[in-house]
């Protein structure tokens, strides 16, 4: 798909309708094929208090968007012969736990397919965001998230393997994992191996970092009587969810995947090893296309208006995201916006319909 085929006006035109109707301040798009970017635009605020407008280099936190970071920098570990994904976790954390007397393994971590159900942190965090001190749990760092996993032996649903649930604390555990593999900490080796090779000069993980950044966007808590105000991003623990980044940085993120692992003559990972982050690993347990399932640190779904799609949301309650793309195709989209209330995946996928020529109003 080249520049002049692409027609961005009712994307825009949608895009506007969904902030208006959600209270949504601010909001960044990118619409990239193999080659480079053929669209991007930022639309209303990313401070309303000051007037200061969204721009494609509007730094938002990507939430759950991070877990393809952490898939991707342990699959390069995992080439270079510093892990194997069938190792058992056990042998990296101090995590005893084996659901139904089997070992849980990394690739379990990679795919939600440990066995244990989502626990309580994810929560906890929003509380934390929502000031909620009535039922706050003080988890400030990975190891204290090790600390609250302890129990989750009492929780296990089956075998590791066999069934999807989402885990947020599994990607902490896998960050963890990321460490004492490499002997660096997650953020460091993200930073070298993977923001640095693609030229991603300004995603971050840290709130020193976000201070100091020039085009932030402040993130919005709505409540339910559509008030918003200003609030914070819960920082601390990066390997979940923690990244910040932008659309244009995100847009060179894609840009790798399309070009199976290499960008600018900079590889990061084989192409087998991207292939074998896109294959479904284990059935979703809802479907909006059919047959939906998760691969390592991507959602994949094998037929999206004919095509393979690859793709995931994120979302900190006061910022959401979305990133897609379309593999044979060779196009992707990355969406972000600085409060929730609206899923971003579906402004994506809208973005990827316009992109092949299809009618995004046929979408389910």
């Amino acid at each position: 798909m080249r520049k002049a085929e692409f027609d961005p006006s009712r994307l825009e035109a949608f895009a506007l309708e969904k902030m208006s109707k959600t209270g949504i301040p601010g909001l960044s798009i990118a619409v990239v094929n193999r080659d480079g970017i053929i669209y991007a635009r930022g639309m209303g605020f990313r401070d309303v208090e000051n007037g200061l407008r969204a721009t494609p280099r509007t730094s938002y936190c990507v939430g759950s968007v991070t877990k393809s970071f952490t898939a991707l920098a342990v699959m390069q570990l995992a080439e270079r012969g510093a892990l194997s994904l069938d190792d058992p976790v056990e042998e990296y954390a101090p995590l005893k736990v084996r659901p139904f007397g089997e070992q849980i393994r990394v690739r379990h971590l990679l795919t939600h397919s440990s066995g244990i159900p989502a626990l309580a942190y994810a929560e906890a965090l929003i509380r934390n965001v929502l000031g909620d001190e009535k039922t706050w749990i003080p988890l400030a760092s990975p190891e204290d998230v090790l600390t609250f996993m302890s129990k989750a032996g009492d929780w296990v649903e089956c075998k590791p393997g066999e069934r999807f649930f989402y885990l947020n604390e599994g990607y902490v555990l896998l960050g963890h994992i990321i460490e004492k593999a490499s002997g660096m900490k997650y953020e460091e080796y993200v930073r070298e191996n993977i923001l640095k090779p693609l030229k991603m000069e300004r995603s971050y993980f840290s709130k020193e970092e976000f201070d100091a950044d020039e085009d932030k966007a402040i993130p919005y808590l709505i409540d339910r009587e559509g008030v918003r105000r200003a609030s914070t991003y819960p920082f601390g623990i990066s390997a979940d969810g923690g990244l910040i980044s932008n659309v244009m940085d995100l847009a060179r993120y894609v840009r790798m995947f399309l070009n199976r692992g290499e960008l600018d003559g900079a590889r990061l990972i084989s192409k087998e090893g991207v292939e074998e982050m896109e294959k479904p690993r284990i059935k979703l347990p809802y479907e909006l296309f059919g047959n939906e399932a998760y691969g390592y640190g991507w959602s994949i779904t094998p037929d999206f208006l004919g095509r393979k799609l690859v793709g995931h949301s994120g979302s900190v309650l006061v910022s959401t995201a979305y990133v897609g793309y379309l593999p044979e195709e060779g196009i992707g989209i990355a969406v972000l916006a600085n409060s929730s209330g609206y899923p971003l995946s579906h402004i994506g996928l809208y973005g990827l319909a316009l992109a092949l020529g299809g009618d995004p109003e046929e979408l389910p």
